[in-house]
């Protein structure tokens, strides 16, 4: 099959395939809308070149197809894009010692024939690596979330650009799950089922050479039963055209694919073929006796990469739209169950917003009264306390003051009457010593006679 081939299988799919009318069939009555008329041609009319002509714009334009890629450190989930898509991407090596998930986009241009195809490969770096891993899987949830939004609204923008817009949109998620032989980690299952409403999840195992074929099947039995009891909703190959549904039954089946990526060559024989080699022996990569990398190949690239990005945009961004209008207000349809346009939801939507907003400042301002009068009761019931404290303490400023007067009234009658003794005392001191001073003078002069 050559590459125009390819291109026109896969723009035919995307279509969803040109059908024509329906021919009654004897026995079963058909279901015929009355408004579409079934005509016969009586000759060429030329367009039956429609698809030739979409698949030319197509091959034009060129395609896009964006990866995720989940899993923890070191369980080869560069290899095998590296081996995916037979190049090495050379991607630098990311630090793993952020405390949170990060997420790194790398977009690539790439060409196989006349098909270029625009890929977005998106690695979460430090995935599993904290201590607590409650919250890992939340920086994938919100990314993914960002680009539904970033799709969104460019749509809803007037001047719109879909035509040259990049598309960022992740399509498929491969979720490479550690080779360990038991069951499902709790973080694979919890990521998993925050994952599966938002995202085309393609469960892989990773490293499939470390686990003998026997244990192999056994692992692939009972995480398929562990993600069904869990409710855990992974991509499922279509099987609605005819040409891919024996395929795409038969590669639903061995899901989840065990896998093994190498870009090394080894000479086997006569030829080079990629493979992993080990001192008992070589794992061939694309030996399907060995590993189911080829069916991943298949099956992602080669046969249902155009229903991934369909089921994106049907499913999982139209899933997005609805609960992000519906949360903004716009319904289809009114209060009677009549339609509704985007005008008219507009409009109730600006008036419901309207009088919420009126209800809104009316409850403000009478929260704002009945604050400032609780505000006015308290500072008057303050005011009230500090006149009654200011009264209290003027009064016993004045009795504090009546008692020093009092106290002062009785010290000056004191130190009067001191006064008055101490005028009185000196008085008397004064006069005995003026009496006595000639008779004493008499009798020294007696005294000295009498020596004499």
């Amino acid at each position: 099959m050559t590459s125009s081939d390819v291109a026109r299988h896969t723009v035919l799919q995307s279509l969803g395939g040109l059908k024509s009318c329906p021919s009654p069939q004897p026995g079963k009555e058909d279901k015929v809308d009355d408004s579409l008329r079934c005509l016969s041609i009586n000759g060429r009319v030329g367009f039956e070149n429609l698809p030739d002509q979409l698949v030319n714009r197509s091959i034009q334009q060129g395609f896009c197809f964006n990866i995720l890629c989940v899993g923890e450190t070191g369980i080869g989930k560069s290899t095998l894009i590296d081996t995916l898509f037979n190049t090495n991407f050379n991607d630098l090596e990311s630090s793993h010692f952020h405390p949170n998930v990060r997420l790194k986009a790398q977009t690539y241009e790439l060409q196989e024939s006349s098909v270029r195809l625009k890929l977005t490969i998106v690695n979460t770096v430090g995935f599993g690596d904290q201590i607590n891993k409650e919250e890992s899987y939340q920086p994938i949830v919100d990314y993914i979330d960002a680009q539904f939004e970033a799709y969104l609204q460019e749509e809803l923008k007037i001047k719109r650009s879909l035509f040259n817009y990049h598309d960022s949109r992740i399509h498929a998620c491969l979720y490479f799950i550690s080779p360990t032989g038991h069951s499902l980690k709790t973080l694979d299952l919890l990521t998993m089922k925050s994952l599966d409403s938002k995202v085309n999840i393609i469960p892989v195992i990773a490293k499939a050479d470390t686990i003998s074929k026997t244990e192999l099947q056994k692992f692939k039995l009972k995480l398929m039963s562990e993600l069904v009891s869990n409710g855990v909703q992974i991509y499922q190959f279509p099987t609605d055209d005819e040409s891919i549904s024996k395929i795409n039954s038969s590669m639903n089946g061995q899901l989840p694919f065990a896998v093994v990526g190498s870009m090394e060559e080894v000479k086997l024989g006569n030829k080079m073929v990629k493979a992993r080699q080990y001192p008992w022996g070589i794992v061939q990569v694309e030996n399907e006796t060995h590993c189911d990398f080829v069916k991943l190949r298949e099956m992602l690239i080669c046969t249902n990469m155009e229903d991934l990005r369909e089921q994106t945009h049907t499913r999982h961004y139209e899933l997005y739209r609805r609960c992000k209008l519906e949360e903004m207000g716009f319904k289809d349809v009114g209060p009677e169950n009549k339609p509704v346009s985007l005008q008219e939801a507009y409009e109730i939507k600006r008036h419901e917003f309207y009088g919420e907003r009126q209800r809104k400042e009316e409850e403000m301002k009478q929260m704002f009264v009945q604050r400032v009068k609780e505000k006015e009761s308290i500072l008057k019931e303050a005011e009230r306390e500090l006149q009654a404290k200011f009264e209290h303490l003027k009064r016993l400023h004045q009795e504090e003051r009546m008692k020093l007067e009092e106290k002062r009234r009785y010290l000056e009658e004191e130190i009067n009457a001191f006064a008055k003794k101490k005028a009185a005392s000196e008085l008397l001191q004064n006069q005995p010593l003026n009496a006595s001073g000639p008779s004493v003078k008499k009798d020294k002069d007696r005294k000295n006679s009498s020596f004499m």
